[in-house]
């Protein structure tokens, strides 16, 4: 393509856009919206799984070993815990640790100092390798000889999952919907455009002009579309994450929760933001002209 014919398409393809002032700024809006909810499900669904890791490296499982088993028993049961699927190791913590972390963990509460450790069990400290079986891998501890009961915050967990679950299908339910509106909008609004310009086209096929010469114009504008819809959107999309981080880092009932910092994202994001945008207005731009192309 020669740099005279890309100066020609380019300029075609800018005036077309303003041409018609409301609709192509309704074909960038909706671009924008697109992307900006797309992006903000996806960024829930990030989070998620990354809190659900975070909750597979933090959270303990604690098997409490019947009362009955002397030490060297207890210490026995360890082998049999890690060969159970889903336990990545398990830790033996007898009364006399127990007491200690007990006691270290409320340095400032008299009461707890002078406990007897013959009040608490030993115990094995459990961490799993997949937080979504958790349920499986309590019932499986709760079934070797010599434990007697077992803790697992399974309430903590499931809620993760149930936000990742639920932010990923909504997610792509809504990418899906809005990436056909735009198409289609974006569609339309060039559709105005090939239609004032029909006559103009007729004559060009008339002399010669092959469907690429004619396609391309409509096509940058497409491309501008779809790219000035993706800057406006990763740009509101950063100050809301921004905006949300710190309200979530400023409330005290949210501490559990930890937003990734959008500068480990800004990449990805963008990318992804310039490619969704310009495949919709490339793609809704070839959509319009498709038709008066046809012989």
């Amino acid at each position: 393509m020669a740099k005279h014919d890309v100066r020609y398409f380019a300029h075609e393809g800018l005036s077309n856009m303003f041409s018609h002032g409301f609709m192509s700024f309704a074909a960038i809006g909706i671009t924008v919206a697109c992307l900006l909810i797309m992006g903000t499900f996806t960024l829930v669904a990030v989070n998620a799984n990354e809190l659900l890791r975070d909750l597979e490296q933090d959270n303990e499982i604690l098997a409490y070993v019947d009362d009955s088993y002397t030490e060297a028993e207890a210490k026995a049961l360890q082998k049999k815990l890690e060969a159970i699927p889903n336990v990545a190791s398990a830790t033996y913590i007898s009364k006399e640790e127990a007491m200690e972390a007990f006691t270290a963990q409320y340095p400032d509460e008299a009461l707890f100092q002078d406990l007897d450790p013959e009040i608490l069990r030993d115990r094995y400290a459990i961490k799993i390798t997949n937080l979504e079986q958790i349920r499986q891998t309590k019932e499986a501890v709760e079934g070797v000889a010599g434990i007697a009961r077992v803790n697992a915050y399974e309430e903590i967990a499931g809620g993760f999952i149930t936000v990742r679950n639920v932010a990923t299908v909504v997610c792509v339910a809504l990418i899906v919907i809005l990436f056909v509106v735009s198409v289609f909008i974006i569609s339309n609004t060039i559709k105005l455009t090939t239609f004032d310009r029909r006559e103009e086209i007729a004559i060009m096929r008339m002399v010669g002009a092959t469907n690429g010469f004619i396609r391309w114009p409509f096509v940058y504008e497409g491309f501008l579309f779809g790219f000035l819809g993706a800057l406006v959107a990763f740009l509101l999309q950063w100050a809301l994450y921004e905006a949300v981080a710190k309200g979530v880092a400023a409330n005290d009932a949210l501490q559990l929760i930890h937003v990734i910092p959008f500068s480990q994202l800004w990449g990805p994001v963008a990318a992804v933001f310039a490619g969704a945008g310009i495949v919709i207005g490339v793609g809704g731009s070839l959509s319009a002209i498709r038709k008066f192309l046809q012989v």
